[in-house]
């Protein structure tokens, strides 16, 4: 098939399930899709199971593999959401939150890595570097999932931002650290890294550079717009931003995920406020979430099929069952560090450690990066693992966080 048929198949594909989630399952809407694909996909394995001389599922796997899940998200679909994401999140509440926010998308990131790596080689006898390879593309909150879920919790204004602002931001730090330990441990691939001295000349070129591109860009789109006042002409201005912006990062060889994060910030505050007219802004937020519903509905449908994808075996499954545990107890480390930092200058909002921790899923981007992964003996089951503890925290954490906010986070009621 062309990009084109694949592109309308997945399209029709998230229509139908979408409908099947809203008419019988009633989840929400990312998560449903998610659900009826992952069930259609195990249904058709069962039964090739039954029926082998059919061949159904060596076919669906064949067009699957086609649709090279990778290269879509990470060339393509997460420019837009992240973009999507960012325009939501105001710099004011983020100014306020920064200090948290930036320790856990770096110093977070780095714990997670590392108590993921070391554990998983311990576990399954993984090389070193290719188990933090591992835990570096599992430690990053999916901002596309988790940003989903906030609209569900209805969360302290002050926990909604570092959570989201944690997410766009950890989601770029976290392909920056992928990147680094690939070259290190796969040294014949284009990332190749030389050394210690290397890799993080690289990380400051790759976050500082894609912040740089991004505040420039939006910036100069901000100013352009100003100049402007034709709704039309200024989405199509913000579409060309977010897609023009991305493959410019890619070409320069900067962080493209931080800086659509970045464009997206700037062109959701001071663009809104100094450079549109109200009509503008209407038409601009009602785009992009629009784009931001359907790019959602077509990534989880895709993570849904990626199933055929994976190589299911024992052992494999019983690594992807301590990975689930070890993931979130990295999880917690990542958020419970920082915060217990920042306690004795500060005060949280009440239940942050726990919100934070389960609310903190895993999504497409980490699928996206074990996919594009050198081939290797490790692959399939680097694949595997991710793929279960991805698909754990989006149905199970995902279904569940917004209840354990309400839970932990309520203040209590003053007797009168």
């Amino acid at each position: 098939m062309n990009i084109l048929q694949i592109t309308s198949f997945l399209i029709v594909l998230a229509g139908v399930f979408g409908a099947i989630n809203y008419l019988y399952l009633k989840l929400p809407s990312a998560i449903g899709i998610l659900v009826v694909a992952l069930l259609a996909s195990l249904a058709i394995l069962g039964f090739d199971l039954l029926l082998p001389s059919y061949g159904t599922a060596d076919a669906i796997r064949a067009e699957v593999l086609e649709i090279e899940f990778s290269d879509a998200l990470l060339e393509g679909m997460l420019g837009l959401l992240l973009f999507a994401g960012a325009l939501h999140v105001k710099i004011a509440d983020l100014r306020k939150e920064w200090i948290a926010v930036a320790l856990m998308a770096t110093i977070g990131i780095g714990l997670s890595t590392t108590i993921v790596g070391v554990g998983f080689s311990w576990l399954t006898g993984m090389p070193l570097l290719i188990a933090l390879v591992f835990g570096a593309l599992i430690s990053p909150t999916d901002p596309v999932a988790v940003l989903g879920v906030l609209k569900e919790a209805n969360l302290d204004k002050a926990l909604e931002t570092k959570i989201a602002g944690e997410s766009l931001f950890n989601d770029g730090v976290g392909y920056v650290v992928f990147l680094i330990l690939v070259g290190l441990a796969f040294p014949t691939g284009e990332n190749h890294s030389e050394g210690f001295a290397g890799a993080i000349e690289l990380f400051l070129v790759e976050a500082l550079g894609g912040a740089i591109l991004g505040v420039v860009l939006g910036w100069l789109t901000f100013r352009v717009m100003r100049r402007i006042d034709d709704y039309s002409l200024e989405v199509l201005i913000t579409l060309g931003l977010a897609f023009g912006g991305y493959e410019l990062a890619v070409y320069l060889h900067v962080s493209a995920p931080i800086m659509a994060v970045c464009a997206g910030l700037l062109i959701g505050d001071v663009g809104t406020k100094y450079g549109m007219s109200e009509e503008t802004r209407r038409y601009v937020d009602g785009f992009w979430r629009l784009i931001d519903e359907i790019l959602n509905a077509v990534l989880f449908l895709m993570i849904g099929v990626e199933v055929f994808a994976i190589a299911f075996n024992f052992d494999n499954f019983t690594a992807g069952i301590a990975a689930i545990a070890l993931a979130l107890f990295a999880r917690l480390a990542a958020v419970a560090v920082p915060i217990l930092m920042l306690k004795p200058f500060r005060s949280f909002s009440k239940g942050v450690i726990p919100i934070m921790t389960w609310g903190g899923l895993k999504g497409g981007i980490s699928v996206a990066l074990a996919l594009s992964l050198p081939a290797s003996e490790w692959k399939p089951l680097i694949l595997t693992v991710t793929y279960m503890v991805v698909v754990f925290s989006i149905i199970v954490q995902g279904l569940t966080v917004a209840r354990l906010a309400e839970r932990v986070g309520r203040e209590p009621e003053l007797l009168p």
